[in-house]
């Protein structure tokens, strides 16, 4: 089913067009990624989806009372609430629902005790109760506090934290109470702008899960490629005024995307050479008699021709290049037993082991606060350490990236920023480096105060570059970088002939660039030989191991404390244990038998039901089918009778294997 489609939409600014002529539709259970370089217009088509921006042209075409959450990208809870409490006002009038039911049925207790069960009173309200029970179970209200504590948990809030005031939280926990909220209503289509904002990687691989399962229709815009991958299964780009579609995920569009700038060049070059032929024919040939008709021919297929657009590439990205000044050896950093923090008192990580060598590119990963970046700074001698031992090898040359770019100094231009870093080369050089890097004309005059996050990142990077260092310890490198910047770092890295050794939450990033994956947690670290996703899998087998080894450990000690043998037995032990066998045996053939009854009656009531529905008579039904979920519920407990019996007899038969 269609939830919504888009018509020919398009949106203007005066006499700039932002997109045009913008198709398409989304459908149940549809995860659409929607991406474009920043300024193409992915925002501006969201607010026209919700109808909080004109449309120029065009309309959109709605399902039936279609309900829309929306997430924007800088939205947090203001509340005077608890965080329980500002959960639980999503439903208040499931929870007035309960409340109503749990009424009717004090007050059915009531005319039981005055014995009052025939009246018309009694019935009416028992069929009262039974409505708002069936409404109550197509609403999950028993289930609303159990969802309710499986979205706060997956979001990091925990029992401890529910009665913590809204008002009290960080910016970012606000964030994330806002997409706990928005995960817990029933919409039929949800829009997420850079829902992946503030949350760590243990939240972000919860969240790819649950929204896979989600039940309705998802639209997402983010910077996040990892998480595009995991949940979109289509991809729409805006790019040249135009919605371009992709059947698959983010990496597929990568691909597919420049397969076709490949297609669309060969089609144009083909046709360019045609019509170069055709017009050297036509002007050659043109003024001869003999060949004018011909040379007529060629000009009106010409003016009949169908002319391809010349492709346009993407608009210009940064020119990173990374490249070594002198080699290192082989061993390039070796730290055993490091103990990083801020004082003996206090230490965030300990029992460090590392050994980085030479063309590695190693990718440091644990939770917040457990020092990452710490390390990065006591390994390069900017923080001591607590504890250990660090050796920096033959010839290394480190070069540091900062994650908080506001370090630079803001007092100098831009052009200032490098030439001051080295100061004998010539401008004609710096200006050639800053250009790489998107500096040109005005910009390389710009304070650095007045730049953006994203341009003092690439400027960080530029004095990375210009330094020709041998080792790079990046801290979090694609901060502040749209996606194509990212691209680029990418593959000036994977070029890179260095050695490397980063922190990064980028997933996707992380999987292009590491050979290895260190992992650090307050207690110890280990070293996995593979990319993120390698990462992730041996951790899954390792925890798959190590409940495989303790579960057999425990069936081991179990078989062991639990098994006698009859012969231990008294005559009086021996006897009664064989009773209570008989007894247990007695009442599973009779709860098995009971059941068989029912299950024979119930195909009957069936039966007569599909009699009643052919002669219309509405009554019957509703009596058979009443008759019928009691029998149902009846055989439900004769089954679980069943099996607690059975279970019961099985304990008995593996404590005392000599009784079988």
């Amino acid at each position: 089913m269609i939830l919504l489609q888009a018509n020919n939409i398009s949106r203007r600014f005066a006499d700039v067009t932002l997109y045009e002529s913008v198709n398409f539709s989304i459908q149940e259970r549809d995860r659409i990624a929607l991406v474009g370089r920043n300024g193409t217009g992915k925002s501006t088509l969201i607010k026209q989806i919700i109808g909080e921006e004109p449309i120029n042209d065009g309309q959109f075409s709605r399902a039936k009372n279609l309900k829309i959450g929306y997430l924007e990208q800088h939205i947090a809870v203001n509340s005077s609430l608890t965080i329980w409490d500002e959960m639980l006002s999503l439903f208040t009038k499931e929870i007035a629902l309960k409340g109503h039911a749990q009424d009717i049925a004090n007050h059915l207790a009531s005319l039981a005790e005055q014995g009052d069960t025939q009246s018309n009173l009694y019935q009416e309200t028992l069929s009262r109760y039974d409505q708002i029970q069936i409404e109550m179970q197509a609403k999950n209200v028993y289930q609303i506090e159990s969802t309710i504590r499986t979205v706060l948990h997956g979001f990091g809030f925990y029992p401890e934290d529910y009665d913590q005031p809204i008002q009290s939280l960080s910016g970012g926990q606000k964030t994330r109470i806002a997409l706990a909220k928005l995960l817990l209503q029933d919409y039929d289509l949800l829009i997420l702008d850079e829902p992946t904002n503030h949350l760590d990687m243990q939240t972000l691989t919860w969240l790819e899960k649950f929204l896979t399962a989600y039940q309705g229709a998802l639209l997402i815009v983010s910077h996040d490629r990892y998480f595009l991958d995991k949940v979109a299964t289509q991809v729409y780009e805006i790019r040249d005024h135009r919605l371009h579609h992709y059947h698959g995920n983010y990496s597929f569009y990568v691909k597919e995307k420049a397969t076709r700038m490949e297609q669309a060049r060969k089609l144009f070059l083909k046709q360019q050479a045609e019509i170069n032929r055709l017009e050297d024919f036509v002007q050659k040939n043109i003024a001869r008699a003999s060949t004018t008709k011909r040379a007529q021919s060629r000009r009106k297929q010409l003016e009949k021709m169908e002319r391809i657009e010349a492709p346009k590439e993407d608009s210009k990205a940064p020119r990173i290049q990374f490249s070594v000044a002198k080699e290192s050896g082989d061993k390039v950093i070796h730290a055993e037993g490091l103990s990083i923090g801020y004082a003996p008192t206090d230490v965030l990580c300990q029992n460090i082991n590392l050994d980085l060598t030479k063309q590695n590119a190693i990718a440091i990963v644990g939770p917040n606060g457990v020092g990452k970046t710490t390390l990065l700074k006591t390994l390069q001698g900017y923080m001591p350490a607590i504890n250990g031992k660090i050796k920096i090898g033959t010839n290394v040359q480190i070069g540091y990236y900062d994650q908080n770019v506001n370090h630079l100094d803001g007092n100098v231009t831009v052009l200032e920023t490098l030439w001051q870093a080295h100061d004998t080369t010539d401008e004609w050089k710096i200006r050639s480096i800053l250009g790489s890097f998107l500096f040109s004309g005005e910009t390389v005059e710009k304070k650095v105060s007045l730049l953006s996050g994203g341009e003092k990142a690439r400027l960080a990077l530029a004095l990375l570059a210009a330094d020709h260092d041998n080792t790079l310890l990046l801290d979090e490198p694609t901060n502040h970088l749209d996606i194509d910047s990212k691209e680029v770092l990418e593959e000036a890295l994977i070029d890179f002939n260095g050695t490397l050794l980063f922190v990064s939450h980028d997933r996707y990033f992380i999987n292009r660039i590491a050979t290895h994956v260190f992992e650090i947690s307050p207690e110890q670290s280990q070293l996995y030989l593979g990319d993120y996703d390698y990462y992730l899998a041996k951790k899954e087998e390792l925890e798959a191991f190590k409940e495989a080894d303790l579960e057999r450990a425990q069936e081991k000690n179990n078989h062991q404390a639990d098994t006698i043998s009859a012969g231990q037995l008294s005559y009086e032990e021996n006897k009664k244990i064989k009773s209570e066998l008989r007894k247990l045996q007695k009442l599973a053939d009779e709860a098995w038998a009971d059941n068989e009854s029912l299950e024979l009656a119930i195909a009957q009531d069936k039966e007569a039901m599909l009699h009643a529905a052919n002669t219309n008579d509405h009554q019957a039904l509703i009596d058979l089918d009443q008759k019928i979920n009691q029998k149902q519920e009846t055989s439900n407990q004769l089954i679980a009778q069943w099996e607690e019996y059975s279970l019961a007899i099985e304990a008995y038969l593996e404590k005392y294997p000599d009784l079988q």
